[in-house]
């Protein structure tokens, strides 16, 4: 009896295919290491940026609050000099500052609105539309 048996051709052919699936599992793990540590680098670089990000954001929060505090000194600095040099009395010198404050302001706000309109590149544009989708519900 030297022929084989089919359950001997179904041991047989069964062989080859367990080699198949385990090549496959094997590429699947290393697919799957490769991908562990593709993320371990991005949360790495994440972290990174994200403290680049807050420092930065921290120094121009202190700039801006600086400025904001030498604005004020001159401010204060001019109030004393319109006093001293014209005689105006306290009110009259605020009411002019303050209007002064107030057409700086508007013109400042007037070509910041002017160089914030378009135009803007497709890729902008259709990430602002996501985000107000997303941020709206639509």
């Amino acid at each position: 009896m030297t022929g084989s048996t089919p359950r001997d051709q179904g041991a047989q052919s069964e062989a080859p295919r367990s080699r198949r699936l385990g090549a496959a599992a094997r590429v699947t793990a290393l697919a799957g290491s490769v991908m562990d540590l593709h993320v371990r680098i991005a949360l790495q670089e994440v972290d990174r940026e994200k403290r680049r990000l807050i420092s930065g954001g921290l120094f121009l929060a202190m700039g801006g609050t600086l400025m904001l505090l030498a604005l004020i000194a001159a401010e204060v600095a001019l109030l004393v000099w319109a006093l001293e040099a014209w005689g105006w009395s306290l009110v009259q010198a605020l009411v002019v500052l303050a209007i002064a404050d107030v057409v700086v302001a508007g013109i400042s706000l007037r070509i910041g609105g002017q160089l914030t309109k378009g135009p803007y590149l497709p890729q902008t544009l259709d990430g602002l539309s996501r985000t107000t989708k997303a941020v709206l519900g639509r």
